[in-house]
């Protein structure tokens, strides 16, 4: 799994702006709280599901496997599923 403590660095420069507490600024109905998770995103909830929105981007989102390494795209997505599975 990726190092939470650079995933969260990550999630706050970069993804806060749009996904701040789990919330999703731009279409408020696909949250990152479980729930919404499961039903809109690609793949389900999985890690494997999270990376490639991450590094893909889809619809509103953009794609982050230009700006972001492995390490921090790993760590971003350790950091999102955790928070996902035990609450923003």
């Amino acid at each position: 799994g990726g190092d939470l403590e650079i995933g969260a660095d990550v999630f706050t420069g970069n993804c806060a702006a749009c996904h701040a507490g789990g919330a999703n600024s731009v279409e408020p109905l696909k949250t990152l709280n479980k729930e919404d998770v499961t039903k809109y995103l690609d793949g389900g909830l999985s890690i494997e599901a999270i990376t490639s929105q991450v590094r893909n981007g889809k619809g509103a989102m953009p794609a982050w496997s230009d700006r972001l390494d492995d390490e921090e795209i790993d760590g971003v997505v350790a950091y999102v599923f955790k928070n996902i599975n035990e609450g923003w």
